[in-house]
């Protein structure tokens, strides 16, 4: 098995950057995680180095767990790139767009299966953006033509400052139980949708 970094490292590289934040050394919004470290570590004990990693505007942990050196990451944070990471070196790639991974994500995995490969393309969305129109098409086309993908939908409850439930007015979101394709987990964290709640809120 790889080595991947520990539950303590990725908070100690969230609380730092969380801290440049609330110093004002970043220019830029900054989207934090906290609270599903377990999570993320056992998915990424499944994602190979040929495989492709699509995010969202809060992809650190992502990143890392890739094996992109903390001090670029960092870098790239403090340069205000927080919210649009991407190593091609990686094949790692984020949008800042709700939903703009998701097609492209879709359409790598279809050119994986054109072509024969044998890697895995692995999409990461929120809560609020599994529940558009987008990622249902998607996911369908995806289930429909058997294309190498996993999309992990990270529900924290939180959609800019609402809760997506209630925006819904549902008890349960639609794929909270889907096993086609989809991993599926609920975390609470620290922080708000975007920044360390200390300086700004976007």
């Amino acid at each position: 098995m790889k080595d991947l970094l520990t539950k303590e490292q990725l908070v100690k590289f969230e609380t730092d950057i969380a801290n440049c934040f609330n110093n004002s050394m970043i220019k830029a919004p900054v989207h934090l995680y906290d609270g599903n470290e377990e999570e993320m570590i056992n998915i990424f004990k499944n994602v190979q180095p040929e495989d492709w990693v699509f995010c969202t505007w809060r992809s650190h942990y992502q990143c890392l767990l890739k094996g992109v050196p903390q001090n670029q990451v960092k870098q790239d944070i403090l340069d205000g790139k927080s919210i649009t990471l991407c190593y091609p070196k990686h094949n790692i790639y984020s949008s800042a767009i709700v939903t703009g991974n998701i097609p492209i994500a879709t359409g790598t995995a279809l050119d994986i299966k054109r072509k024969g490969g044998t890697n895995h393309v692995w999409c990461f969305v929120g809560d609020m953006t599994s529940e558009t129109g987008a990622f249902f098409e998607n996911w369908k086309y995806a289930i429909n033509h058997d294309l190498p993908i996993t999309y992990v939908i990270e529900n924290n409850g939180k959609s800019v400052c609402t809760e997506t439930k209630s925006v819904w007015n549902t008890d349960e979101l639609y794929f909270a139980n889907e096993t086609r394709k989809i991993i599926y987990y609920e975390y609470q964290t620290k922080y708000p949708h975007a920044g360390a709640g200390k300086r700004i809120q976007f």
